[in-house]
């Protein structure tokens, strides 16, 4: 009898270790296979660096790449003591920027939030590959769960959200150097959110918005603006809609009134960038690195000196300098940034 019971032990012993090995495995193949977003395509690495900031931020703002390539929270904490992050990530739709939102008001609570309002323009999923590049950097929460449901195409399957390797398994022709350097971790690819650029490209011959049949932003998108608009409220956070000084992709009069309306309805500011270029500094033959789509870092920093003042100014944040960790934090975070500055600067000097 005893010894029945030592075989079934043991027995019950190898199964166990062989479906732990078997995890195991699994899950290294998994991290081998998944995507490392360090080489190309950066912007899939935006959303897990979050998880090691200090969570004690003034302002988060959400959206896509119109606040993560326009706004330098370096420069809103040098110049007016705002401790600030950028949630952002490529074509980040509304529905993924409210449970980024969602799950960012779990570990702190900003006093002010500020949301990007191209993202309305989109009521529908859209890609997977962009998908991706805001899920997978999720951690696991309700929140993500929540996100990867409102955001699959109808030819996306949730199984391969949970175990990425079933969507990344055929990627063994594709693997890199940059896939086993980067297999346990991965060096940073912004600052605060900021994704730094010094190269030049000017705005020349952009093209007008075409004739659309229908202006109105749609249900789904007015749906998640009012969730992310109640969940604010509910948490004590000001609200702060604004539309980036891009100029590509185009952003219609019709668009604007529909937001300048929601806005006033509801008690939110909202501040169209567009309309104040001038008095910005922006210069479209020198602050953009991709012909207007996006600022570059002079352009970002002179944004990021006007909004300072306004989020000072009007939406009542008051200045953290003095605070001796925090100081300290910037300290070694402004540290690095100029030296990326620096970095990109020799990279494009040996270009030319």
């Amino acid at each position: 009898m005893k010894g029945r019971k030592r075989r079934r032990r043991r027995k019950t012993v190898r199964i166990v270790l062989t479906i732990l090995a078997l995890a195991v495995i699994l899950y290294l193949l998994q991290r081998l296979l998944m995507p490392k977003y360090m080489d190309d395509v950066t912007e899939g690495g935006m959303v897990q660096e979050y998880y090691d900031e200090e969570k004690d931020h003034d302002v988060i703002f959400i959206g896509d790449c119109e606040l993560y390539e326009n706004i330098s929270p370096a420069v809103l904490w040098e110049e007016y003591g705002i401790n600030s992050y950028i949630r952002g990530s490529a074509q980040q739709l509304i529905w993924q920027s409210y449970y980024l939102l969602e799950e960012t008001l779990k570990y702190e609570k900003p006093d002010v939030v500020v949301f990007n309002v191209l993202a309305m323009e989109f009521n529908e999923p859209q890609q997977e590959a962009y998908n991706r590049m805001t899920l997978d950097g999720m951690r696991w929460s309700g929140s993500k769960i929540g996100c990867i449901l409102a955001s699959m195409r109808e030819d996306e399957h949730f199984i391969e959200y949970v175990f990425p390797l079933l969507r990344y398994h055929s990627r063994w022709n594709q693997l890199t150097k940059d896939d086993l350097r980067y297999f346990w971790e991965k060096e940073k690819v912004t600052y605060n959110g900021y994704y730094m650029r010094v190269d030049v490209k000017p705005a020349e011959n952009v093209p007008e918005g075409r004739i659309l049949s229908d202006y109105r932003f749609g249900e789904n998108a007015y749906y998640y603006l009012d969730k992310m608009t109640e969940l604010c409220e509910k948490s004590g956070v000001e609200l702060v809609l604004v539309k980036a000084p891009s100029l590509h992709p185009y952003w219609y009069e019709e668009w604007d009134v529909q937001i300048r309306d929601y806005a006033e309805e509801h008690g939110l500011k909202y501040y169209n960038f567009l309309d104040v270029t001038e008095e910005i500094g922006l210069d479209y033959s020198r602050d953009t690195y991709d012909a207007g789509l996006h600022l570059n870092l002079s352009g970002a920093e002179k944004m990021s000196r006007y909004f300072g003042k306004i989020l000072l100014e009007e939406c009542g944040l008051q200045s953290r300098r003095g605070e001796e960790e925090l100081e300290a934090r910037w300290e070694e975070k402004l540290s690095d940034y100029r030296a990326e500055i620096d970095r990109q600067l020799r990279e494009l000097d040996n270009k030319n």
